[in-house]
């Protein structure tokens, strides 16, 4: 095993997975379903040691949910198993978060049922088209959580582009972040004869381009239904006040977009690191799933000592290694001291203007984030048939993108040979980079 530079404690879900199968013979079977009955099962095996099971269990269901989505987990084979995972995803059992979350996206009470192994639904999904329409004067609008990015679209020609800097996770009052989305696209619209539809790519669990779960917006109360519905309506209430039709889709699944429409290919997974980590994909038929994809909350790391997530509090997860805040987390190991007054984006770029002089420490940090991502990579081919992998976002900026790629591929290569031949791992150019999902996102409406 290839260990990162900075964090020789590193245990890849994917090594742990695998070496836990090598010995295990017991038939099992687990199952996520979300809306309308769609399900995604899997079928494998539990070995002898009983702390070994559970465990294997509990990070498997968890990468299923934030994946595919879920408000039920189905298990078969196992009733020990069963039991302790029904404990640990009730609402005060060890992943509250989670229930609390789907629970709340799915507005379902969430549940864990046992059945037999041929009562359990096959995997089923409901592929849909996305995007790709560039006709007449559009407004793309990419929120992410340190800034807003937008773009002017008119006829498939960007005529204007700008980031608009903006701290929505600090605050609280929703006004802010009303303020702060209306003001971004009047600018944008204001560069064009007239405004015809605005597309946003957001982070956050989207339904109906309704942000039903939304980080961006974690600081906003919600001990009300009305103060839920504040922010879940921000998008579509901004719309409806400027008069143009909207469509919302999750941050990730538009960086794929971008890359899909940029290569002119399919199968397509893209990566955003930039505030969290977003995740999205693109079928062999140009489509998305209806997967969730929050793979910012899919296990990366199985050390149960690893950096906790700040808002699940769970260990190992991918946006604590494929986002600033990974950066930030590994800064003090390579020898980089960050003052604390600079908010994630300053202390981002700080060390992102030392690896640009060359400085060792800054190297080892995007070397080891490129090591997490490798193995990361070869966990996501399990649960997406990968051709095209695009890593984009505020962190892949200047040399650290090539660096991330490049330690990425080298544990492809020597680990996982046959992911390193059928993978094309790239980079958007630096344009690209920046503004991508935003033009993408342009596209979410059809005229």
């Amino acid at each position: 095993m290839i260990k990162p530079v900075l964090d020789h404690d590193f245990i890849p879900a994917r090594v742990w997975n695998d070496e836990f199968l090598k010995t295990a013979t017991k038939p099992f079977c687990m199952a996520v379903e979300r809306e309308d009955g769609l399900v995604l099962r899997i079928d494998t095996f539990l070995g002898d040691d009983v702390e070994k099971n559970k465990f294997f269990v509990e990070r498997k269901i968890k990468t299923m949910l934030w994946a595919a989505g879920g408000w039920k987990v189905l298990l078969a084979g196992d009733h020990e198993i069963y039991e302790y995972i029904k404990e640990a995803y009730s609402a005060d059992g060890l992943r509250a978060f989670d229930v609390d979350f789907w629970s709340t996206v799915y507005q379902k009470p969430f549940e864990v049922e046992e059945r037999d192994f041929d009562a359990i639904p096959q995997t089923s999904v409901n592929p849909l088209p996305i995007g790709r329409h560039l006709d007449g004067c559009r407004v793309g609008f990419d929120a992410g959580g340190s800034d807003i990015k937008v773009s002017s679209v008119v006829d498939g020609e960007v005529v204007f582009s700008q980031e608009i800097v903006w701290l929505p996770k600090v605050n609280s009052d929703v006004n802010y972040h009303y303020k702060h989305v209306k003001e971004a696209i009047e600018l944008a619209a204001s560069k064009m004869p007239r405004c015809d539809a605005v597309g946003v790519s957001s982070a956050g669990v989207i339904v109906k381009s309704r942000p039903m779960q939304c980080s961006l917006f974690m600081a906003v109360p919600k001990d009300t239904e009305e103060q839920r519905e504040s922010f879940r309506n921000i998008y579509l209430e901004t719309g409806k006040q400027l008069g143009v039709p909207m469509v919302v889709a999750n941050d990730g699944d538009i960086a794929a977009l971008a890359a899909s429409m940029a290569l002119d290919k399919n199968a397509v997974l893209g990566i955003a690191m930039g505030t969290s980590e977003a995740g999205g994909y693109v079928d062999r038929d140009g489509h998305v799933t209806g997967w969730q994809n929050e793979l910012a909350f899919a296990p990366v790391d199985y050390n149960v000592n690893a950096e906790r997530d700040d808002w699940s509090l769970d260990f190992g997860v991918g946006a604590s290694y494929f986002s600033q805040y990974a950066v930030i987390r590994l800064a003090p190991r390579a020898g980089i001291d960050l003052a604390e007054e600079l908010t994630p984006a300053e202390k981002l770029k700080v060390v992102q203007d030392l690896l640009e002089q060359g400085h060792k420490g800054a190297e080892q940090i995007f070397e080891s984030i490129g090591t997490y991502f490798g193995y990361a990579i070869a966990n996501y081919s399990l649960f997406y048939d990968i051709d095209h992998l695009q890593i984009s976002g505020r962190v892949t900026s200047g040399r650290a993108g090539g660096i991330i790629i490049d330690k990425a591929r080298e544990v492809l290569a020597a680990e996982y040979p046959e992911l390193n031949e059928k993978i094309n791992l790239f980079l958007p150019g630096e344009y690209e980079r920046r503004i991508g999902q935003s033009v993408a996102a342009a596209s979410l409406v059809s005229l």
